[in-house]
């Protein structure tokens, strides 16, 4: 029985490990400015074994996205920094507005000969917005007040008026905070179902920016005839 025990705690100190190791990957958000023809992140391995690193693209809809990674996958060495190029393909993109993709990066753990090490691949997905040369090259806080605020069929309602993605870092109502407040699109609407729903109130929120940063606060009030 001891031997089963220790077995069991043993297994869970090695998943706590792998879980926690892995690349470290030089960014939350990748913004694609229209005017290149690619960008760079960094990928950092700060432990002392070997990673192989595979890179993708992802849509929203899962249809093909117009960007690839270069290397899609490569050996990352034990205390070693390399950077992967994501380069734009050249498929139509809406003008007018940013678009929104997913970046992949993988970290799979090279073999070892001990059966009974549990090895954990890491995969770190992060925002890639594409932002048309047509837009500023920075959201400005005077674009990020634009947001309006609504009561709406029993719900509260955020309207964008502007071509930009805003990516909440947290988002309270009277008070109250709203649990995974997410991002609105551009030209878009999203609404929240509220704790304790209240058809007038003061609202404050905090976004993230280009750089992952978090905004100081805005605040706004809301009523049924908000705009």
């Amino acid at each position: 029985m001891y031997k089963w025990i220790f077995g069991w705690l043993l297994m869970l100190v090695l998943l706590n490990s792998a879980a926690t190791a892995g690349v470290i990957v030089g960014g939350t958000r990748i913004i694609f400015h229209g005017a290149k023809k690619e960008t760079a992140i960094s990928v950092t391995n700060p432990d002392n074994s070997v990673w192989l690193i595979q890179s993708w693209v992802e849509s929203p809809d899962k249809s093909k996205a117009p960007f690839i990674f270069s290397p899609p996958l490569f050996r990352l060495d034990s205390q070693q920094k390399n950077v992967l190029r994501l380069i734009y393909t050249g498929a139509p993109l809406p003008q007018d507005r940013e678009s929104l993709f997913w970046a992949n990066i993988k970290s799979i753990p090279s073999a070892v000969d001990d059966e009974n090490v549990l090895q954990i691949a890491i995969k770190t997905q992060i925002k890639l917005i594409w932002r048309p040369v047509a837009l500023e090259k920075t959201i400005t806080r005077a674009e990020m007040a634009r947001l309006s605020w609504r009561w709406q069929q029993g719900k509260l309602q955020v309207s964008n008026p502007t071509p930009y993605y805003m990516n909440f870092h947290s988002l309270e109502v009277n008070g109250n905070a709203i649990a995974g407040p997410g991002w609105v699109a551009p030209f878009a609407n999203k609404q929240y179902a509220l704790p304790q729903p209240a058809r007038s109130g003061k609202i404050s929120w905090r976004l993230i920016n280009d750089y992952g940063a978090i905004t100081q606060p805005f605040e706004a009030t809301y009523s049924p005839h908000s705009q």
